[in-house]
């Protein structure tokens, strides 16, 4: 049996693979015409122009497809997901990972999902840009139009890395990776398609809110139907991964709002004492399935971030040491088993403060540099050497009204033990890029 569903995920993926090859030939194509600088990214060349914010840090990642590696603790957690779906639901749910392009256009990953022009998300400040139409993705809804249009199932599971310029601290990484869900059901049908047993959800569940409005689309029993299996469906997946966890576990639905889906509600579970939000979901937005060639279906989609619930279900304190290539965290993992992560030594911190006056022109006092550029500074510079960057001061000069800035940086490797030299050289190369990036004068 398990070799026949290998074999199923396989020629789906096939087929999958064939499809999104002509979307990544026609994007070389366009570009090999024009001419100036370009970028390459899995293999495909991009123009880039001023829009173009991509750093070192990160175009080293892309090829790294942590993924792959069915021993990693992301890996296990994703197989678990997508084999209790097939477990459940036989055959209704197509694995796509590892086949989408990471570079996509602003349509797909705002237009098309009702995205406002105006979304904080959209700035450069938060997105990585290759150029002013394209970047990479911050979500996996940013393939949801092209998977809905293949039509080669009525469910999905899409895994893939994700792009969104950060903070740097022990739980947040500019690059992390998604699992979104997705289910249609024929209107025609939705009684019976949308059945599901009841037996999987014996705990207690708490209601917040109702999710936000019905879509006037839809009449009140299509989008009970819908939001009833969509919350089954999850509440069944969250008993079995936290089933080590806590016989009387708690889950509670938060009221939320997704430009791609309403009613949307945000999913949390207690665990160990506090609330912990797990995954966004709703009822899909009929438009986009009317615009795929779906539009006599409906059906719900959620998100969840993987290295959010790895590091509670392994106990990893630290999301760099996903990125590790050190053999005392990656023996601790095997295939289709949930470890407890077992630390091995933390090798001492070094804290070095970088402060400075925003614009070199003592009169220019509407410079203004944002927290992620100083962060993608950092990651350049020290890569996962950083641990975490805080800004513990910020002043306004009382008569020149010039502002100053400082940054602090706690160097803490995850394998061996720095020198302070090796420390003053990184944090000297941290202050030549910023000089030569930004309109600073170091204090």
């Amino acid at each position: 049996m398990i070799m026949s569903v290998m074999k199923i995920r396989f020629s789906r993926r096939l087929n999958f693979n064939k499809l999104f090859l002509n979307f990544s030939t026609n994007v070389k194509s366009v570009n090999s015409s024009e001419s100036g600088h370009y970028i390459q990214i899995c293999n495909e060349k991009y123009k880039t122009d001023q829009f173009n914010n991509l750093s070192t840090s990160i175009l080293q990642k892309i090829n790294v497809k942590l993924l792959k590696n069915e021993n990693h603790p992301l890996t296990i957690l994703k197989s678990l997901i997508e084999d209790h779906f097939e477990k459940n639901f036989k055959n209704q749910y197509m694995a796509v990972d590892n086949l989408l392009n990471p570079v996509v256009t602003a349509k797909q990953n705002f237009d098309d999902l009702f995205i406002h022009k105006n979304h904080p998300g959209r700035a450069p400040t938060d997105t990585y840009y290759i150029n002013e139409n394209q970047l990479l993705r911050t979500h996996t809804s940013a393939h949801q139009r092209e998977v809905l249009s293949s039509k080669l199932s009525d469910g999905y599971l899409i895994s893939a890395d994700v792009y969104r310029r950060d903070e740097i601290d022990v739980s947040h990484y500019p690059v992390f990776h998604q699992m979104e869900g997705i289910k249609l059901f024929s209107k025609s049908n939705l009684t019976e398609e949308s059945k599901i047993q009841n037996s999987v959800t014996k705990f207690n569940i708490k209601e917040e809110k109702k999710g936000g409005p019905i879509q006037t689309c839809h009449d009140l029993n299509e989008c009970d139907l819908v939001v009833n299996n969509l919350k089954k469906s999850l509440e069944g997946l969250i008993k079995e991964l936290f089933k080590n966890e806590d016989e009387n576990l708690q889950i509670r639905w938060i009221e939320a709002f997704f430009p791609f889906t309403s009613p949307s509600w945000e999913m949390e579970v207690l665990f160990r004492g506090k609330w912990l939000e797990l995954c966004g979901c709703g009822v899909i937005q009929q438009e986009i399935l009317n615009k795929t060639g779906n539009g006599d279906k409906v059906g719900w989609a959620f998100g969840l971030g993987l290295e959010r619930i790895a590091m509670v279900l392994f106990n990893i304190p630290d999301i760099r040491l996903f990125w590790s290539q050190d053999e005392r965290f990656l023996s601790q993992f095997k295939k289709g088993q949930i470890t407890q992560f077992q630390s091995f030594s933390k090798y001492p911190s070094c804290y070095k403060d970088i402060s400075f006056w925003l614009g070199k022109n003592k009169s220019d006092t509407n410079v203004n540099v944002h927290d992620n550029e100083i962060f993608d500074v950092v990651r350049d510079a020290a890569g996962d050497l950083a641990e975490d960057v805080k800004l513990i001061d910020e002043f306004t000069h009382p008569k020149t009204g010039r502002k100053s800035k400082c940054y602090r940086i706690n160097y803490c490797s995850l394998n061996r033990t720095f020198t302070n030299a090796e420390v003053d050289e990184i944090q000297n190369k941290v202050k030549d890029i910023m000089l030569k990036r930004f309109d600073i004068e170091l204090r």
